[in-house]
């Protein structure tokens, strides 16, 4: 039985009758109810009224309470339900949005860059869940002051500290312990939040998978911020993130002929941020920004019979400058800054230890500098019509010293066609670039629960990913721009139309997008980049196009609550340098992206019975990406060898997954208890699927098998334990 009354929690009770029975009924009511009290800077109603297309976020609340894999919050995973955001598989590092490369999203935490969002190869997300406050993911209009990326833009925030009174929460599950600490230095003046998460089960992974038997994989971060009121126009910031993985597998690749036993992946991450608010007067303020961000990856090889590990070390160093001025004034939101980052890369250096057989390989380092200039303006010119126009002038050098190579014009970049090298002196400028980078979002209110929208986007990326893996590894290579390898520009129109129901319960959106990117990088068949001094030898650019177009339904309130989405998208490439085959791929013709999967529909329910649990689904289904086919096989020596003629030819199978997840919690009617805990029980494939990571073809003798690669091919059932003290 359910009894429901407007303005009151649902009762609910069951009963076997066998006879006549009177019940008498208490409801409680919803105003007694309230659990905190949640001042907002977003307008609910903010997807009607703001002039930008393609923002969306999910709040953390939300992200807690819907199915993750082995019970681990992931805001990776969480984006991946969202219309137009998708990842080639299971255990990928990163997500592809909008027909972009995953080097092609920016992504921040407190504005610094995270250079590898993922722990373990791509299964779990780098973002400490318990100390994030809010995420946005621009997909559609980026703002003026997000630059440097051609696709699209992830911003994570750290939640302040409490300067009132000490809270603590946290959470244990199979995969990591979490603990966040809210600490007052200063009452309603100073506060400092730490959270740490440590993720050292990795004897649990052979029950989750086959495939990870024998495996080694074992993570970590932390984060710090520290919150000070100097005075009420004046406030300082300093946030830090640190993360390190290690990951062991048994499987060796030849990499200069090393004998090693295993192969250990070691990568971290630094970031710091310091962020100075400062109030002119109530409509003008101004923020300064210092911003590093490190990262460093390493691969170790220990050596058969020997304690010496061989290392290839690579790395990059991020600096930034930046300063924003806003101005609130009648209709005008208007926002000026200034921008400028040093780029300092390892691209990669082979230490062999004590091995003296093994020469020491290092390969020159890269510099380089990024500067910008913004503007941007939102106007109101009418309760119906609403605007935000900004130009973004970006600049970049990159910078001696180092060494370059000259080539026979219209031949391919190779060992035949070198003409000399010429040596650059240290601030000597090799090459540079720019332009103007404009950006256009229009809103037009047909009434108050029905807009139409439009946008425009041109986006300059100086910085990409070199690799010829369809998900980069967290140890491939960094690459500024240079003499041959073009900067990355993409055109996105944008178009939508948004409606909400009267009572504000569901909201419906359709929005369809056409984006043209020039100079998207690839890699010639057979290319390898580790150690490689001059990488445009292994490098061709081309175009890509991608369109599509996105729906989706929203219940935002009531019992019921969750979404469901479906995405119709297609991206295509071509590389085409020259008539040489060399500088062509699939003969120049256009051909099917690694990320190109043309149907996509996504669903996640929640239902929320009351205080003392609820339940959530998930469900997933999109078409299998392409892969390479072999167009026949060739026999040598009485061995059967594949031959490959055409990139991305077929596709593996479809992917469809159904997650569940149980939330139970322990309130009481005046609940005033210190400490709060709940349970949540979470079953990853529900039914079992295997889907396909991967399908490849191997050589026996003069026999070709193929073989399925499946990460997750079993229900994987996971209990996580969450707290909260204060």
């Amino acid at each position: 039985m359910v009894v429901r009354f407007i303005g009151y929690k649902p009762w609910r009770y069951q009963e076997n009758l066998a006879g006549d029975k009177f019940f008498e009924i208490n409801l409680l009511q919803v105003s007694n109810d309230l659990e905190e009290v949640l001042v907002s800077s977003k307008n609910p109603n903010s997807n009607i009224k703001k002039p930008l297309l393609g923002v969306n976020t999910i709040s953390i609340k939300t992200l807690n309470k819907i199915p993750s894999a082995l019970g681990e919050v992931d805001i990776m995973r969480g984006l991946q339900m969202l219309p137009g955001v998708s990842s080639v598989g299971e255990a990928s590092n990163g997500v592809n949005i909008r027909g972009g490369a995953t080097d092609q999203n920016l992504i921040l935490l407190d504005d610094a860059p995270i250079f590898n969002p993922t722990h373990m190869f791509g299964l779990f997300s780098a973002f400490p869940s318990e100390a994030i406050s809010s995420f946005d993911l621009y997909k559609g209009n980026v703002p003026t002051r997000f630059g440097g990326r051609a696709a699209a833009v992830l911003d994570v925030n750290l939640s302040n500290p409490n300067t009132e009174k000490f809270k603590l929460q946290g959470g244990i599950s199979m995969v990591s312990n979490r603990l966040l600490l809210d600490i007052p230095i200063i009452k309603n003046k100073m506060g400092v939040s730490i959270s740490g998460r440590g993720a050292f089960n990795d004897f649990l992974l052979p029950l989750a998978s086959k495939q990870l038997d024998n495996i080694k994989a074992k993570f970590g971060d932390a984060s710090s911020k520290l919150f000070y009121i100097i005075n009420p126009k004046n406030t300082l910031t300093l946030s830090s993130y640190f993360s390190n993985d290690y990951f062991q597998t048994e499987i060796l690749g030849s990499i200069n002929e090393v004998n090693s036993t295993n192969t250990q992946y070691k990568y971290q991450t630094f970031n710091n941020t310091l962020n100075w608010f400062h109030s002119i007067n109530a409509n003008l303020n101004i923020q300064t920004k210092f911003i590093n961000s490190t990262y460093q990856p390493t691969t170790l090889l220990p050596e058969l019979n020997s304690d010496n590990k061989v290392k290839i070390i690579s790395g990059i160093n991020f600096n930034q400058f930046k300063t924003n001025l806003n101005y609130f004034k009648n209709k005008h939101k208007v926002e000026f800054g200034l921008d400028a980052i040093r780029y300092d890369i390892n691209p990669g250096e082979l230490n062999p230890g004590t091995n003296q057989n093994i020469t020491r390989v290092k390969t020159q380092n890269e510099l380089a500098y990024e500067t910008a200039v913004y503007l941007e303006d939102e106007i109101e010119f009418s309760k119906k019509l609403v605007a935000t126009g900004g130009i973004r002038y970006s600049y970049f050098l990159n910078m001696g010293p180092g060494s370059y190579r000259n080539y026979i014009a219209g031949n391919p970049r190779d060992e035949i066609s070198l003409i000399d090298t010429v040596f650059l002196g240290k601030g000597v400028v090799q090459k540079t670039y720019g332009g103007l980078e404009p950006r256009l979002g229009i809103r037009y209110q047909l009434n108050p629960k029905k807009t139409l929208k439009l946008g425009y986007n041109l986006m300059r990326q100086y910085l990409q990913v070199v690799t010829n893996t369809t998900t980069p590894l967290p140890t491939s290579r960094w690459k500024t721009s240079d003499l041959y390898i073009k900067p990355q520009v993409s055109n996105l129109l944008t178009v939508g139309y948004v409606q909400e129901t009267e009572s504000s319960i569901y909201e419906y959106s359709i929005e369809g997008y056409l984006r043209k990117t020039n100079n998207i990088v690839d890699y010639k068949p057979g290319a390898d980049f580790l150690l490689q001094e001059y990488p445009e030898s292994q490098l061709l650019q081309g175009k890509n196009n991608s369109y599509g177009l996105e729906f989706m339904a929203t219940k935002k309130k009531g019992e019921l609550t969750g979404w469901i989405n479906y995405t119709f998208a297609r991206s295509f490439n071509q590389v085409n340098e020259g008539p040489e085959v060399s500088q062509q791929i699939n003969q120049g013709d256009w051909y099917a992206a690694n990320y190109d999967r043309p149907h996509t529909i996504n669903s996640t329910l929640v239902i929320n019975q009351g205080k003392h649990h609820d339940f959530s689904f998930n469900f997933t289904y999109s078409t299998g990406r392409p892969f390479t086919l072999p167009q026949g096989f060739i026999q040598y020596q009485d061995n059967m060898y594949p031959f490959y003629a055409l990139r991305n030819n077929s596709r593996i199978p479809d992917y469809h997954r159904l997650d569940f997840a149980w939330n139970i919690y322990n309130p009481s009617m005046n609940d005033k208890r210190r400490w709060k805990g709940n349970w949540t029980f979470t079953v990853y494939n529900l039914y079992g699927r295997k889907n396909a990571y991967s399908v490849f073809l191997k050589s026996e003798g003069n026999v070709i098998k193929s073989y399925k690669l499946t990460v997750f091919g079993a229900p994987i059932i996971s209990l996580s334990y969450n707290f909260k003290f204060s």
